[in-house]
């Protein structure tokens, strides 16, 4: 039972190991976006369901922190300041499937085609979405969420989602970014995004190396139909939502596993449609029902499921005619290992890098607004402590 267990752990150790550079660089990158793009006027920006404010809700987004859970809590941010819903909900999509980190992080793990696929399938997928909302979404249904959400119920990351430290003055953009408040502002959302995920990436990463060492390959092709190649290109996108789901895994978490489905041999519009469902996992789900109440839940549920599923199914097809969709099942996790290797050169650049924003975190008052993430906040932190 011992050499098991010790599998697992070692292929998840592996895995981890191969991710951490792009992990560094991925939120770094975010957290010098953040600090430049204030959430202050978001919510004028998205006053309705039109195409130029749902394309400023997938930009937004894009610049926005991954986590799932923040992204949740913004999207609710927003509506109450009086953002659309259905932007908001754009917004939060995007939070979660455009950002650069995730790319990263796909690149590394599924290669550049499956990374494309999930580009070019997450605004598709926000389109379906935005057609299920406009057919579907009633205005009573709209002000009984309204309602629901200005009870203030806490979830997960709510102080997250209030703290807007974005340097908005003081001359260019690479002139803010370098600024003393802008370097400030990226460490802090460098650290904060971090913790906001670590847990979905630690879970992430042990089941699926306890997958990947236990689960034998026989038991996945035949579980995602691998024999029957057409029955699993409409089999595969309905399905991986539904292990999202009961995976409790989010953010880029899903990634490695993502990877032990895709090896496993589930379709190539599977495999998006598992990584797009990250926002209607069990957890969320409950936050839904607190956020909005028990119907729009439920009602969340059936078209994020659907808006998913069919932009996973649309993706692979159109894949499938310009000859995209890899031949081969060969995500890098079979031969996961730590060695001597570039991996590691960039994993202690990386973690140099790291330290260097630690390091400003804690000189500049990190700590203490760290202990406010996941406290519901009556005002805006729109200020950072002088470094």
């Amino acid at each position: 039972m011992i050499q098991p267990i010790l599998d697992a752990l070692a292929e998840a150790a592996a895995m981890g190991w191969q991710i951490l550079w792009p992990l560094i660089l991925g939120f770094t990158l975010s957290g010098v976006i953040q600090a430049v793009v204030s959430q202050k006027e978001i919510s004028r920006l998205m006053p309705d369901d039109r195409p130029r404010s749902i394309g400023t809700a997938l930009a937004l987004g894009a610049a926005s922190s991954s986590c799932s859970y923040a992204a949740v809590a913004i999207a609710r941010s927003l509506f109450r300041k009086g953002a659309d819903f259905t932007a908001a909900m754009a917004f939060e999509m995007a939070s979660t499937n455009l950002v650069l980190d995730l790319s990263i992080i796909m690149i590394v793990f599924l290669g550049w085609r499956l990374t494309l696929a999930e580009i070019i399938g997450a605004p598709l997928m926000v389109i379906l979405l935005v057609g299920l909302f406009q057919r579907f979404l009633s205005r009573q249904m709209v002000e009984a969420a309204k309602e629901q959400a200005e009870r203030g119920i806490a979830g997960r990351m709510e102080g997250h989602a209030e703290m807007d430290m974005a340097v908005t003055t003081g001359g260019s953009l690479w002139q803010r970014v370098t600024s003393e408040k802008g370097i400030t502002a990226s460490s802090h959302y460098f650290v904060m995004d971090w913790v906001s995920v670590w847990p979905d990436i630690v879970l992430g990463l042990l089941i699926a190396g306890a997958l990947a060492a236990w689960v034998p390959q026989e038991f996945w092709r035949s579980f995602f139909l691998a024999g029957h190649p057409a029955i699993a290109t409409i089999w595969g996108p309905l399905l991986g939502p539904l292990i999202a789901v009961g995976s409790f895994v989010c953010s880029v978490g899903n990634i490695p596993l993502a990877a032990v489905l895709w090896n496993g041999g589930i379709s190539f519009g599977g495999v998006i449609a598992f990584i797009f469902a990250d926002l209607i996992v069990l957890p969320i789900l409950d936050i839904y029902r607190k956020y909005y109440g028990l119907k729009m839940a439920v009602f969340l549920f059936l078209t994020f499921y659907a808006a998913m599923a069919g932009a996973a199914f649309i993706v692979e097809g159109v894949f499938s005619l310009l000859g995209l969709v890899p031949a081969e099942h060969n995500a890098r996790i079979a031969q996961a290992s730590i060695a001597w290797d570039y991996t590691t050169w960039l994993n202690l650049m990386f973690l140099a890098v790291a330290g260097v924003l630690l390091w400003r975190f804690f000189r500049t008052g990190g700590p203490a607004m760290l202990r406010m993430m996941n406290r519901p906040m009556p005002h805006k932190i729109t200020h950072l402590p002088a470094p």
